[in-house]
């Protein structure tokens, strides 16, 4: 249950102006909010978020404690790389109207955000894939959902996701030098 309540709350914080949010209220917004649209990426979100799980849950089972715990640092290291560095780019001049190519962008994106670092980082610390996949993939609905419906960006998202993005390189920073005995 701890994997499903954090992995939701995770992917609710990091998904707020993610590139896959941004990209779905830009779609919404061009070509009318199209119920395909959504279900295409809730559904993309969702396989993500599990192959995120099954990833880590299968990395996990491999590892000992502290390896485990320094493999957990480095997820949520490249989660906070992510929300610095990368940032939803501007809407397409001439957007697709094709859910299949629509279907293998958002997937792309969705498969190495922050969101699923973080789902994988959780699965292969709690070793729950299953509770921790669900609590991602709803988490993922969620966000693509809040981004059709256009409740999508501000000023200040790309802010706060580069101070999430701090959080969370020292968040991996920490773990990292508990897994090497420094701390």
């Amino acid at each position: 249950m701890t994997g499903l309540l954090f992995a939701l709350l995770a992917t609710l914080l990091v998904g707020v102006g993610a590139r896959d949010q941004v990209l779905v209220a830009q779609l919404a917004e061009r070509q009318g909010a199209r119920h395909s649209l959504l279900l295409v990426a809730i559904a993309s979100g969702m396989a993500a978020a599990g192959l995120a799980a099954w990833g880590g849950a299968q990395v996990a089972g491999l590892m000992a404690g502290p390896a485990r715990l320094f493999l957990v640092a480095l997820a949520l290291g490249l989660a906070g790389l992510e929300l610095i560095v990368l940032r939803p780019r501007a809407a397409p001049a001439e957007p697709t109207h094709s859910l299949g190519a629509f279907g293998i962008v958002i997937f792309a994106m969705q498969l190495t955000d922050a969101a699923r670092f973080l789902v994988f980082a959780l699965a292969a610390l709690t070793r729950a894939p299953l509770t921790t996949g669900l609590g991602g993939a709803v988490g993922a609905a969620l966000v693509v959902g809040a981004g059709w419906m256009l409740l999508g960006r501000a000023s200040w998202l790309g802010q706060l996701r580069r101070g999430l993005g701090v959080a969370l390189l020292l968040l991996a920073l920490g773990l990292g030098a508990r897994a090497m005995g420094v701390i």
